[in-house]
């Protein structure tokens, strides 16, 4: 949620705000609001798809400094669309303005572009750290205004509609919480974080002691996101408002003080509205009147559902919308945990999915287009018991579902013929647009029903997994654990994406895992340097590149970042089934994954002439890691290659077979070696891959 222009006009009037020390409470965080204030306000790249690294260790920092200051935070995060749809238009009308956006980062100028993996990395922080953690079953603003009241604590957020919710504790906006300050300020008490709070009694004195219950009403005259803005603009024209004594800005500031000082002449929201109505002609007012009531009630504060799941663990399925209802406890668990993506709720009540857009060539299909096969599991694992589950009801006569949640059917009218198909909304071009994508049925689905997903036996499981990511089983022996999805996508990346990635991509992308894995490593040994001299001297070599002046800020290889992008489509898709399958393969830690800046800084590297040896130096282990995952990957493009040749013409057949065969180290069919072959030979097996793949022009 967010009402309209209200946050710059609180910057302007920051006498509204009182100066606070945050210490020794309890305080209620919108976990949504923090990761993207920390990604943005601190420098972090965007336009190379993203420092993960740099993003966990600020993340860490912020909840030690709450720590040190003997703050308790409660953490929760959004979850899935509004059932209602009352925010479906505002939501769409956002993301094809982040499509605007992405394209203007990708050509050096300015925009916000979260990167895809930020939430991941957040959670898993956060899980580290024992931080209690909630995921809402959809947006979570009502329910962390409500349990803030039950709990009489602050909230921290920079959502505007925290200016309206009347919280007995008061609101802390983001912007002025000084977390990074704290270690300069100490009293006799000890450490406290510099913050500004509001209070809206405080605030309503101001305006001629206003009655606090006008406003929601406020809110949803000067336009929120859940009412339609042009039926409030054209009411908001028509009333007669008187004009504003203060300087306080723009027109939108001056429009928000002259309503404020209008509803303050009135005792209540019955008697404001009716005079609101008043202005309008008859034939408008009992839309009016109901678009306004209903506003007025996203406001209205009772008890949270969120105390019991703090306290004990419960999840309540009293107020969920079919069939979210009749999921397996286990299900319900995970995605309040956030173990789960909002995803999974978006597909069940409503058949639908938002893709998150990336940095990425605009010219060239979305970069979720090389994971839709993955995805496609993942819906038909959902709408699979979904339908069975529609059956049964039918057949038992037990069709309970709440008015407007409907389930049985897709909502949209373009689905009610189709319960296995699935609305994705994607870029297309520098457009919004809505594609339908049939699930997957595949033949090992019906020994993985979904309510007894997390019984069915490990091989099961991660058969699927493994067929779905088309890599065999024996490519994963030499791999670590934390390592063997993002090899799995890496290889299913390779045979997906378009164009075809270069051997230098690849060879980036695997660097950037063993440095990741180096530094983990380091963080587990928390020793002085000299304990891991190889380590430190291979990280610290990494780390100039992580850290490159050399290149303009804000110039990127866009077609480099498109191949990543589609990389990081296929990671966050498998991520998302692999937790449903509950984890077949481990769960990787996002933040030593992929860095974004140091990937593409060694891809400029090594076109410019450097070798993978040379980044890695004498790391003996770093080497061995970096050998059996690029031995893994060349043993994936000998299917590949053969793949290749079979659809090619009888000419180009003969001339790439020739080919092959003079390579150095090529092995012979059903051979077995443990040894990876030299860098010509790889990369001319990689050429013989891409030769008829066509790049996009930047």
């Amino acid at each position: 949620m967010g009402v309209q222009g209200l946050t710059s006009y609180m910057e302007k009037n920051r006498h509204f705000l009182q100066h606070l020390k945050v210490r020794n409470t309890t305080l209620i965080i919108d976990g949504c609001s923090l990761y993207y204030k920390l990604y943005f306000t601190s420098g972090l790249n965007q336009e190379h798809g993203g420092d993960y690294d740099s993003f966990a260790l600020l993340v860490n920092q912020f909840f030690e400094a709450l720590s040190a200051c003997q703050i308790q935070p409660f953490v929760v995060l959004d979850g899935g669309m509004d059932p209602t749809d009352k925010k479906f238009r505002t939501m769409k009308e956002r993301l094809q303005g982040k499509i605007k956006e992405a394209s203007s980062l990708s050509r050096g100028a300015s925009g916000s572009i979260l990167p895809l993996l930020t939430k991941e990395t957040f959670v898993q922080v956060l899980r580290t750290m024992c931080v209690p953690l909630v995921q809402c079953p959809f947006e979570a603003d009502w329910e962390i205004a409500a349990l803030a009241n039950q709990w009489n604590c602050a909230v921290l957020t920079s959502d505007s509609d925290f200016y309206i919710f009347d919280l007995k504790a008061g609101y802390l906006p983001l912007a002025y919480f000084q977390w990074g300050n704290m270690r300069a300020c100490k009293s006799t008490s000890g450490w406290y974080i510099p913050a500004c709070g509001f209070s809206v009694d405080q605030f309503c004195a101001h305006f001629n002691n206003m009655s606090k219950a006008l406003l929601p009403l406020f809110a949803v005259i000067i336009g929120n996101d859940y009412v339609n803005l042009q039926a409030t603009k054209r009411l908001f024209s028509h009333i007669d408002l008187p004009k504003s004594g203060r300087a306080v800005g723009s027109r939108m500031h001056s429009r928000i003080d002259s309503l404020l000082h209008w509803l303050a002449g009135f005792t209540g929201p019955e008697q404001a509205m009716e005079a609101a109505l008043g202005f309008l002609a008859s034939e408008h007012r009992g839309v009016m009147q109901a678009t306004l009531s209903s506003g007025l009630q996203d406001y209205e504060l009772s008890s949270s559902n969120l105390a019991l799941f703090f306290a004990r663990g419960f999840v309540p399925t009293a107020d969920l919308p079919e069939p979210l209802g009749r999921l397996p406890e286990w299900i319900l668990r995970a995605l309040s945990e956030a173990q789960l993506t909002p995803m999974v709720a978006d597909v069940l009540v409503l058949q639908r999915a938002l893709l998150a857009v990336q940095v990425e060539n605009c010219r060239l299909p979305s970069s979720h287009t090389a994971s839709k096969s993955i995805r496609q599991l993942l819906y038909g694992l959902l709408l699979n018991w979904k339908q069975k589950l529609s059956q049964k009801v039918a057949v038992c006569g037990q069709d309970q579902r709440k008015p407007g949640c409907g389930w049985g059917q897709g909502r949209g009218p373009s689905l009610s013929d189709d319960p296995y198909c699935v609305e994705e909304f994607d870029r297309h071009d520098l457009n919004l647009r809505r594609v339908r994508i049939q699930a997957a049925l595949p033949r090992l689905l019906q020994q993985l029903p979904l309510e007894r997903l997390n019984m069915v036996p490990l091989p099961v499981r991660r058969q699927l997994l493994l067929e779905t990511l088309g890599v065999d089983e024996s490519l994963l022996h030499t791999i670590p654990l934390s390592l063997q999805l993002p090899l799995c996508v890496t290889c299913h990346w390779m045979s997906n994406c378009s164009p075809r990635p270069s051997m230098t991509h690849v060879q980036a992308l695997l660097l950037g895992m063993v440095y990741g894995e180096i530094c983990r490593q380091r963080a587990v040994h928390r020793g002085p340097a000299e304990a891991c001299p190889a380590l430190t001297s291979i990280s610290e070599r990494l780390d100039q590149l992580h850290t490159f002046k050399g290149q303009r800020r804000g110039t990127i290889d866009l077609d480099t970042a498109h191949l990543y992008s589609q990389w990081q489509s296929c990671l966050w898709s498998s991520f998302n089934l692999n937790q449903l399958l509950c984890c077949p393969l481990p769960e990787p830690v996002c933040a030593w994954l992929y860095s974004g800046t140091l990937v593409h800084h060694v891809v400029r590297e090594l076109k410019a002439g450097a070798t993978s040896e040379a980044l890695l130096g004498g790391a003996v282990l770093s080497k061995q890691l970096y050998s059996n995952l690029l031995g893994a990957v060349w043993r994936l493009t000998e299917t590949a290659l053969s793949s290749a040749i079979s659809c090619s013409s009888k000419k180009k057949r003969r001339g790439r077979k020739q080919t092959v065969q003079k390579q150095p180290g090529t092995r012979r069919r059903g051979q077995a070696t443990d040894v990876v072959p030299s860098n010509l030979d790889i990369n001319n097996r990689f050429a013989l891959l891409v030769v008829d793949d066509g790049v996009g022009d930047a």
